[in-house]
């Protein structure tokens, strides 16, 4: 009997220590305690090898998806996230950022799902961006309202519909 308690006493701790380190940041979920600042710093490399800051996209509603090509349900998402830029256009800007994969395997991926020239796609060689979101599964996406807060971090897949209730909330 001691031994069970003992084991739940244990499983209980580690749940509540997983919660105290994922916990919310100053109203950013997964942001490290430099805010919006830090996550603005990031710069990344597009596909034709030009680095790109997230600066540039301060003050515009943004949905940023972290994935990579292994990630089965980023597969799925990454053509709804390709029709949610077309349906919204300049309103909002969505960025796929690849968590260190190579340019050629990366691309060839988004080229076979025929969405390489729908939205923004960058590279994350040192996995960066991943890290600044207080990343732990795939995919996660940021939606990020004008004033640069972060409204909704999604961990885990999500469909068009969903995504459409999030864009509307930021945009608002």
């Amino acid at each position: 009997m001691k031994k069970y308690l003992f084991i739940g006493i244990a499983i209980l701790t580690a749940v509540s220590g997983f919660f105290f380190l994922v916990k919310d940041n100053g109203g950013n979920p997964g942001l490290h305690s430099g805010g919006s600042d830090s996550f603005f710093s990031t710069t990344l490399v597009d596909y034709q090898g030009n680095s790109v800051s997230l600066e540039v996209f301060r003050g515009k509603p943004l949905i940023i998806n972290s994935w990579a090509v292994w990630c089965p349900f980023c597969r799925a998402e990454l053509p709804d996230f390709a029709r949610l830029q077309k349906e919204f256009g300049d309103t909002i800007v969505v960025i796929a950022i690849d968590r260190q994969e190579s340019l050629d395997k990366v691309k060839e991926y988004t080229d076979e799902l025929g969405i390489s020239d729908d939205m923004l796609f960058l590279l994350d060689s040192s996995d960066a961006f991943y890290k600044s979101i207080g990343g732990f599964s795939m995919p996660e996406t940021i939606f990020m309202n004008s004033a640069g807060e972060i409204v909704v971090h999604k961990r885990g897949p999500m469909e068009l519909n969903e995504m459409r209730e999030h864009v509307n909330n930021i945009i608002k």
